[in-house]
């Protein structure tokens, strides 16, 4: 197996952390917006999909 995912999450951590401690919460509430933003367009193109 690898542990691909895995250091992916762990950079995710230490960069969130990172933004935390360095007090930048405005670009952090930028990066989660982004995501979830990602994350709508996707159940968006999912749901027109099967919905007959």
């Amino acid at each position: 197996m690898t542990n691909e995912p895995d250091h992916f999450f762990e950079q995710q951590d230490a960069a969130i952390k990172h933004l935390i401690v360095e007090n930048k919460g405005d670009e952090l509430t930028d990066i989660l917006v982004a995501a979830l933003s990602d994350v709508l367009d996707l159940l968006r193109d999912e749901t027109v999909d099967t919905i007959h």
